[in-house]
């Protein structure tokens, strides 16, 4: 198969994760979720005592508490970067090793990932390979469609909100049941996320645009299926 990164951005709610669902079922990709490891590394660390010296990573010199970082993600702030960058290059490694093709969403978050992700992707899948889109979508879209947001509890993906999915609290997909993520998608606390999307997020398109990393934008106000058609579209 030959070599492909597709990198999806825009703001909470903009239907990263959908999208990247589909491409990644459609295309055979490996769907690469920052929101998901560093959950993972936040569940480890809610295990650990005060004085587990596991909580810790030094990063650049920096030494990172994970408990700290699942503070500042509780809040809808922006984690570390230094060390959701360590995180992620590791696994971009990991999966090329393995032989993975990705699809991304919502990473590299600031110009500091950016700076180290991009040029480590381009080195091992290709500059030529990777494929970036913004899905873009208004405040208040972003708002309403994260405080309506439910997850199902086994594979933590997102269910579309409309009227028939409005009363669901059963996954249909797998089964377990459906929750609203506490903190993350509160309304102030999706305000805040916004704001750190604007401020530490989008200045990432003047480096794309700077570095020679081309940006498709798509309204992605519309339906799932159109969004979806799009993409593929330009991918073709």
């Amino acid at each position: 198969m030959p070599k492909k990164v597709i990198i999806l951005f825009g703001p909470p709610g903009a239907g990263k994760g959908t999208q990247s669902e589909l491409l990644s079922e459609k295309m055979a990709l490996y769907l690469f979720e920052t929101s998901k490891i560093l959950e993972r590394e936040f569940k480890k660390a809610e295990k650990m005592t005060k004085d587990d010296v596991r909580r810790f990573v030094e990063v650049e010199g920096e030494k990172y508490d994970v408990l700290h970082e699942l503070e500042i993600w509780k809040k809808g702030e922006l984690c570390s970067p230094p060390w959701v960058t360590y995180l992620s290059m590791q696994e971009f490694k990991r999966l090329f090793a393995e032989g993975d093709n990705l699809v991304i969403a919502g990473s590299p978050r600031t110009v500091y990932e950016a700076e180290r992700e991009m040029p480590l992707l381009a080195e091992l899948y290709g500059k030529e390979n990777i494929k970036i889109f913004l899905l873009e979508i208004s405040a208040e879209a972003t708002i309403h469609r994260n405080s309506h947001r439910k997850i199902c509890e086994l594979i933590r993906h997102s269910i579309l909100f409309n009227d028939e999915t409005d009363k669901l609290t059963i996954c249909p997909l797998d089964g377990s049941k459906l929750v609203r993520r506490k903190d993350l998608d509160d309304p102030e606390t999706i305000k805040t996320r916004l704001e750190q999307y604007e401020a530490r997020t989008f200045p990432l398109f003047d480096y794309f645009n700077e570095h020679g990393f081309p940006v498709k934008r798509i309204n992605g106000e519309r339906s799932v299926a159109e969004v979806h058609e799009e993409i593929l579209k330009t991918l073709e």
